[in-house]
């Protein structure tokens, strides 16, 4: 994401074909259209048919044009991923807690838009060269048609927004059942107004770890290791849900109200990861963008895939039954370990990464339970873990990726925001607080913070 390609100039305009005077007068109204349809679909098979043939580049008006339209088109996937998280998280905790759910991804979504206009965009993008941040300074959109850039600078703006609200997401699911909404959204607005933006202009932003060849081409770890972190410090600070862990160490299952909620959630996700790591790709404008594209899509899924079959064959080869839960968190730790690199490796290789993205999830979810880190949604393992394995597997299937200087920017992106998110989180603790009562816990939180309840129907009167 950090740069687009270069664009060919506009060919040489080839003088059109004169027609015979007979053929002209011949050649009318839908017989015309259906002879020049017959006279096109002619050529382009024979076109196709030339293997050897080159490629025609487009101009850079059409390329402007396919990469504006990459944006937008994987943009609004991207956002469609905000529904997926919503409905993952709405299907994992208990429905006393269902409405919270739902508004703190809309006003995360919406705050997270008016931060990163406010300050997050240019913090990132705005003069980096280099350094470790941009400007403090309001994104400006300009609405003129300038083909050097090879974009609508608006159509950059949302596509970068969206994936900035991705990383509140994250958090949102972590901490559910427990925390109070506005210390939440306050929260939101500091991650996403400056850890965030700062934490991706080191790389995206053309910055320090840029300048050393680091290399995360959809944000395995500047969106969901950031965001695991924010979610990880947030957890500690916040501590588990009441009833989560007993006295003797035992490990208590609080279900949630709709596995078929999560699952919607989970294919919703898988859907939207497809403008995640395809729209980075940043052009459109040739044959070989098109092609980079296409194979994107390819390993994202089979990435997507082979965390769900790992998670599926170890949970059943470990226990008596396949577990659900973690094999749905597979498919999104799959995807996370291949966004950091999801163009070079093969699609054998896309498996593989997938694979052990999910069993890493998969006992990660059990470290987590082991330290008493109490994550409802999983998130942490599969976002942070994940995403951890997927910027270092880079050296792998990347000639041009140095192991050492991955694991540099994986220990960097680490300290900063965990130690940024640490902070934030107990200031708010300390100035407002950022836990519900007991009593409100025990009740939901739907009642307490918002006055309603999701399921009306199955609550007593």
């Amino acid at each position: 994401m950090l740069a687009l390609k270069d664009f060919a100039i506009e060919p040489p305009i080839k003088p059109r074909p004169i027609m015979p005077n007979w053929t002209s007068s011949l050649l009318n109204g839908n017989l015309s259209k259906i002879v020049s349809f017959g006279v096109i679909l002619a050529f382009s098979f024979s076109v196709g048919a030339q293997e050897s043939a080159e490629v025609p580049a487009v101009s850079s008006e059409v390329a402007y044009i396919l990469n504006t339209f990459l944006f937008l088109v994987c943009g609004f996937l991207v956002m469609f991923m905000a529904a997926g998280f919503c409905m993952l998280e709405a299907g994992q905790v208990r429905s006393k807690n269902t409405a919270v759910i739902c508004l703190k991804n809309i006003g995360l979504f919406s705050i997270a838009g008016f931060m990163y206009y406010l300050v997050g965009y240019n913090l990132m993008y705005d003069g980096v060269d280099g350094g470790y941040m941009g400007s403090f300074s309001i994104f400006d959109r300009s609405s003129d048609v300038d083909l050097e850039t090879g974009y609508a600078a608006a159509s950059d703006w949302y596509f970068q927004m969206v994936f900035v609200a991705t990383t509140a997401s994250i958090v949102s699911g972590a901490l559910a059942e427990r925390i109070l909404i506005w210390p939440f959204f306050l929260f939101t607005a500091i991650l996403t107004a400056f850890i965030y933006p700062i934490a991706g202009s080191w790389q995206w932003g053309g910055g320090w770890l840029s300048e050393m060849g680091f290399s995360d081409f959809a944000g395995s770890t500047l969106v969901h290791s950031v965001g695991g972190y924010a979610a990880l410090a947030g957890a500690i600070i916040l501590g588990p849900r009441d009833g989560k862990y007993s006295a003797d160490g035992k490990v208590n299952v609080l279900g949630g109200c709709s596995l078929p909620m999560t699952t919607l959630g989970v294919f919703i996700l898988w859907l939207g990861w497809f403008g995640f790591n395809g729209g980075s790709q940043l052009a459109l404008g040739s044959g070989a963008d098109a092609t980079a594209v296409a194979d994107i899509f390819v390993n994202t899924n089979l990435a997507a895939a082979g965390g769900v079959l790992a998670c599926m064959i170890v949970s059943k080869a470990t226990n008596s039954h396949t577990n659900i839960a973690a094999t749905l968190n597979g498919a999104i730790a799959g995807l996370v370990a291949i966004t950091a690199e999801p163009l070079t490796p093969s699609m054998g290789q896309a498996v593989i990464i997938g694979a052990i993205g999910g069993i890493i999830c998969m006992y990660g979810m059990k470290l987590l339970d082991m330290l008493k880190i109490d994550d409802v949604v999983g998130a942490i393992p599969a976002h942070l873990f994940a995403g951890i394995w997927g910027t270092l597997v880079v050296a792998w299937t990347n000639p041009d990726a140095k192991l050492g200087v991955q694991a540099i920017g994986v220990v960097s992106y680490g300290v900063f925001a965990l130690v940024a998110s640490f902070i934030v989180w107990f200031v708010i603790k300390t100035i407002i607080g950022i836990r519900a009562s007991k009593d409100d816990e025990e009740y939901g939180l739907d009642m307490s913070e918002l006055g309603t309840v999701s399921f009306p129907d199955f609550t007593k009167k």
